[in-house]
C-alpha cells in the first residue's frame, strides 16, 4: 500500500483488506504511526494501545480470516467515558484519573464481534459536560482545521482524531449534541441514533435519559457500517430496545438511489433566527436548495417550543448528573482525599476531583431537585420536554426529515468562551431538542465559513435512522464534501486552515 493508506475511508480500507492488498497489522501500524507523529499537536488521545491492537490485527491476519464485514480489521478509538477492559476510562476527570475499566462496554463487545480493532482512548470534556473539550482535566484538544480553535465537545477528541485521519472511525456519546456538534466543527459525519437503539451498558453516565452512544466517521456509508455493529438489543441496559432496521443500515444506503423525489423536508424557522451566524444560515439554505434539486419538497415549518429546549435540557441533565455523580464520594468510587471527618473527606474528594463545569452542573441539579424547588424547576422542565417531544413528532408526521444547522456557529477560538458558561451552552441550541425527544439525528458536512467546516443536521422520527442515512447519503454524494480533508497537523506549527 502507498503512504496514503489513512486517506482512505473505512469502507475503502476494508475493500483493500478483502482483496489482500492491505494487511490489518499494516493498517494498525500506519494509524499508530500517524498518532505518534501528529497527536502532540492535536491532543486527541489519552491512551494508545499500539502493541495490543497490533497483536489482535496480526492474529486476524495469520488466521487468514476471509470475513467480509466492513469493520473487520479496522482500527478505531473510543471516548474516555466508554469502558474497555484495561483501558483509560477516566472521563477526562481527576476524579477517575487512575481508573482502568475491568470490563468492556456493550459497544466495545459489538465492535470486537464485528472485527473492529480498538487502538486508543480519546479526550473529552470532563464527564461529557461541555461543548469544546476545554473542560478536560488532562489536556485541550485542538481542531485539525485550525489548531487555534476548538474541535467541539464533548466528543472533541474522537472528532479530532477522525478528522485528522489518525483513525477512520471513533465512538462518542451524545447527551445534548456531543457527537453532532464536533462533527460539524471538524467536517465529519456524526450520528446520534434513536434513544435506546444502542446499549449504554459500560457508558459512564452523565444524564441517563439523554445519553446515547454513536459514531464519528468521514462518510455516511462508514456511519452506516458502524451502526450495523452498534445497534443491538441488550438486556443489561433497561432502556435498550429492538430496532426494526438493526443490521441493515448499509443495505439501506446501497438502495438509496440518486434522488429524493417524493420526500418532504421541513425547515424549522426557529433554527435560522437569532443566535445563528448568518453565514451558517446561508449554508443551510444552500443545502435546502440542493435537496430541492434532488427532487425533495422543502417547506418552512415552525417548532415554537424550541426556545425552551436549552433551559429545560440544563435542568434535566444537571438533575440527572447530580444523581449519577453522587457515587463519586472518595470512598466507594473516585479520588481519595484526606479529611479529619467523613464530611471533610467527602468535601475534599469532590472538591479536588471535579472541575468547575462539573461542580456547576451538580449544584444546579441538586438545587432543582431540592425540597420546595422540584415543582418549580425540575417538574416544569420535564413537562416542557414532553411538549417539545410531542411538537417534534407532530412535525415529523408531516415531513420525512427536518433540516437545521448542526451548530449556530463554526468552530470558535480556544479560550473564547471559557469564562462565559451561558454562551458556551448556546453552542448546543440546535442539537439539544433531538436528545429531549429521543429521536435520531445526523450531522453531515455542507459547506464552510471563513475556511472552517459547517454541518447540516437532519432529524427524523423514532426508529427512522435508516431513512436519515438514506437522505444523508444522497445529499453527501451530490454535495461532494466527503473528500475534503484538513491540513496534516504539525507538532511545530499551530497553523491550519481549510482550503475549500
Amino acid at each position: 500500500m502507498s503512504d496514503d493508506i489513512l486517506a482512505l475511508t473505512l469502507t475503502q480500507m476494508h475493500e483493500h483488506i478483502a482483496r489482500g492488498e492491505l494487511s490489518r497489522a499494516e493498517l494498525v501500524r500506519a494509524a499508530a504511526a500517524a498518532i505518534s507523529a501528529g497527536d502532540d499537536a492535536l491532543g486527541a488521545f489519552l491512551q494508545v494501545d499500539e502493541d495490543g491492537a497490533e497483536d489482535v490485527a496480526r492474529a486476524m491476519d495469520e488466521a487468514e480470516d476471509a470475513e467480509t464485514e466492513p469493520l473487520n480489521g479496522i482500527p478505531y478509538a473510543v471516548k474516555a467515558n466508554i469502558c474497555s477492559r484495561g483501558m483509560n476510562a477516566s472521563c477526562a476527570s481527576r476524579m477517575l484519573s487512575e481508573y482502568r475499566s475491568p470490563y468492556d462496554a456493550a459497544v466495545v463487545e459489538n465492535m470486537r464481534d464485528a472485527g473492529g480493532i480498538l487502538l486508543g482512548v480519546t479526550n473529552m470534556d470532563e464527564f461529557a459536560m461541555g461543548s469544546s473539550t476545554e473542560n478536560s482535566s488532562v489536556q485541550i484538544t485542538r481542531n485539525p482545521w485550525d489548531l487555534e480553535r476548538v474541535p467541539g465537545g464533548s466528543s472533541g477528541g474522537s472528532a479530532a482524531a477522525v478528522a485528522a485521519r489518525l483513525v477512520p472511525a471513533a465512538l462518542g456519546s451524545d447527551t445534548g449534541g456531543s457527537i453532532r456538534q464536533p462533527a460539524s466543527f471538524c467536517g465529519l459525519v456524526g450520528m446520534k441514533p434513536t434513544y435506546g437503539a444502542v446499549s449504554r451498558y459500560g457508558l459512564i453516565a452523565f444524564a441517563s435519559s439523554l445519553d446515547q452512544i454513536g459514531s464519528l466517521t468521514r462518510t455516511v456509508p462508514d456511519c452506516a457500517a458502524m451502526l450495523d455493529a452498534l445497534v443491538a438489543r441488550d438486556h443489561r441496559d433497561t432502556t435498550s430496545v429492538s430496532h426494526p432496521d438493526a443490521g441493515s443500515f448499509r443495505a439501506c444506503i446501497a438502495d438509496a438511489g440518486e434522488d429524493l423525489r417524493g420526500w418532504q423536508i421541513g425547515l424549522p424557522t426557529e433554527y435560522l433566527g437569532e443566535g445563528v451566524d448568518p453565514q451558517v444560515c446561508e449554508v443551510v439554505e444552500t443545502a435546502a436548495g440542493l435537496f430541492a434539486e434532488l427532487g425533495a419538497e422543502v417547506q418552512e415549518c415552525s417548532l415554537p417550543h424550541t426556545e425552551y429546549a436549552l433551559p429545560a435540557y440544563y435542568i434535566i441533565a444537571s438533575a440527572e448528573a447530580s444523581s449519577n455523580l453522587a457515587r463519586f464520594d472518595g470512598i466507594r468510587y473516585g479520588l481519595r482525599a484526606d479529611g479529619e471527618t467523613i464530611a471533610d473527606l467527602y468535601f475534599n474528594a469532590r472538591g479536588e476531583g471535579f472541575g468547575p463545569e462539573v461542580k456547576r452542573r451538580i449544584m444546579l441539579g441538586t438545587f432543582a431537585l431540592s425540597a420546595g424547588y422540584y415543582d418549580a424547576y425540575y417538574l416544569k422542565a420535564a413537562r416542557t420536554r414532553s411538549l417539545i417531544a410531542r411538537e417534534m413528532q407532530d412535525a415529523l408526521s408531516e415531513f420525512d426529515v427536518l433540516l437545521t444547522p448542526t451548530a449556530p456557529v463554526p468552530a470558535f477560538p480556544i479560550g473564547a468562551r471559557v469564562e462565559d458558561p451561558l454562551t458556551m451552552a448556546k453552542a448546543d441550541i440546535c442539537t439539544i431538542p433531538a436528545n429531549l425527544a429521543g429521536i435520531p439525528a445526523i450531522s453531515v458536512p455542507a459547506g464552510s465559513v471563513d475556511g472552517l467546516p459547517v454541518g447540516i443536521q437532519l432529524m427524523g422520527s423514532r426508529f427512522s435512522d435508516a431513512q436519515l442515512l438514506r437522505a444523508a447519503a444522497v445529499y453527501e454524494r451530490a454535495a461532494g464534501w466527503e473528500d475534503v480533508a484538513p491540513p496534516c497537523p504539525d507538532a511545530d506549527s499551530t497553523e491550519g486552515v481549510c482550503d475549500r
